[in-house]
């Protein structure tokens, strides 16, 4: 039992250094890190103007994604990530993921919110709305 106790302990250093090395940083999002006296995780730039179908997804977003994402999408301590973050640019997070994620839940990998469960009583027009609405976000925060 004493032979493998050197190479265990060995081990759970590596992966506790790995996570912390690896983690999301917040101060790598777009924005900068919000307040501390916010549940806000960054600071995100609203666009002046939405288009037509990601004003419509802001309003599907603040039906239910809100209570874990924050308000525009800047993530929410203790609930959820920013998807303002270039962690979900288009080239790592395409826009099925988004929709995968809606219908089937997320597995936690980048973050250490906990698993996401699947969100009931949205169509795929209202997650297309939603990724447009988030889209344009990221892209006024410098995400493309």
């Amino acid at each position: 039992m004493k032979k493998y106790a050197i190479p265990a302990a060995a081990l759970a250093a590596l992966i506790t250094l790995t996570y912390f090395a690896f983690r999301p940083d917040p101060q790598d999002a777009a924005g900068s890190v919000a307040t501390s006296d916010s549940l806000a995780i960054v600071d995100v730039t609203v666009p002046p103007e939405l288009s037509e179908l990601a004003a419509l997804g802001a309003v599907a977003f603040e039906s239910a994604c809100i209570n874990c994402h924050g308000e525009n999408a800047e993530g929410k301590k203790g609930f959820g990530p920013p998807l303002v973050h270039k962690i979900y640019e288009p080239s790592h997070h395409g826009d099925y993921a988004f929709l995968m994620a809606v219908e089937n839940g997320v597995r936690s990998h980048h973050w250490p919110f906990g698993n996401m469960p699947p969100q009931e009583g949205f169509t795929q027009g209202d997650v297309k709305a939603i990724i447009a609405y988030v889209r344009e976000l990221q892209r006024a925060n410098g995400i493309n």
